[in-house]
């Protein structure tokens, strides 16, 4: 996806509805991701800055505004104001979690209908959205596993390789090296996110770049897309759902 584009959507993408608004035009995974990719940057930017709100959120919400009142008026993903306004009421983060998964364990049904209408409306904090952000990780190991079986590339997975004396480990380390693209490559790491510059940093520095110093070069798939202009670093490639159409050669010395 070029740049601009990629800009002008991700600034299309205000509130949960706009996921649903933009399904005619895009592809329903690169809304989800962008979604939630842009309010977790914006969640771990003002976290702080929204809870020291608390104490004037549990009198508002006493006072009979709603949940999703408050999270409109602070711009702030519902489930977390919830969080906010039980905890200063003097629940427990393990407790208020439970009420999230089973609303009924609250004593008012009132703030357990509140609260089921929270979890409905938040598409990035709810059990539902932990449930598809997993599904969709688990749908890119299996492209993945499916585009090297395909072309007979043996290799090792992460649970694999789990307990060998490296520390990290790439989704797939290639038994031996193959050819994308006329580059060579050791290993393949899935991506279920969107392949932007913030995501491509943060993971260039954290696996990618790690990676290459222990394995060799290696190629990273953002499955829901990726900018087409990324900076990689040096043995680092990137490719997205297209890669299912890219042959690969076993590598000669």
């Amino acid at each position: 996806m070029d740049y601009d584009e990629y800009k002008d959507l991700y600034n299309s993408l205000r509130t949960a509805k706009d996921v649903g608004r933009l399904s005619d035009r895009y592809d329903e995974r690169l809304l989800d991701t962008l979604f939630t990719q842009k309010t977790s940057r914006e969640v771990k930017k003002n976290f702080y800055r929204v809870k020291q709100n608390s104490k004037r959120m549990l009198k508002d919400w006493t006072k009979g505004t709603s949940i999703m009142g408050l999270s409109e008026k602070y711009r702030f993903p519902p489930i977390l104001v919830a969080m906010f306004i039980f905890l200063e009421d003097g629940a427990s983060k393990k407790e208020f979690w439970g009420y999230v998964k089973d609303p009924d364990l609250l004593e008012s049904p009132e703030a357990a209908a509140e609260l089921r209408e929270a979890v409905r409306n938040d598409i990035v904090y709810s059990p539902d959205a932990s449930l598809r952000q997993k599904e969709r990780g688990l749908w890119g190991e299996g492209l993945l596993h499916e585009w090297l079986d395909g072309q007979g590339v043996g290799y090792r997975t992460e649970n694999d390789l789990r307990g060998e004396e490296t520390v990290k480990t790439p989704d797939c380390l290639l038994d031996e090296p193959v050819i994308y693209k006329g580059k060579k490559i050791c290993w393949v790491e899935s991506k279920a996110s969107f392949g932007d510059n913030v995501e491509f940093r943060f993971n260039s520095r954290k696996q990618l770049v790690p990676y290459t110093q222990l394995f060799g070069p290696g190629l990273v798939v953002y499955w829901v897309g990726c900018l087409d202009d990324l900076e990689c670093p040096e043995d680092v490639y990137v490719d997205d759902m297209s890669v299912m159409d890219v042959k690969l050669e076993i590598f000669k010395d």
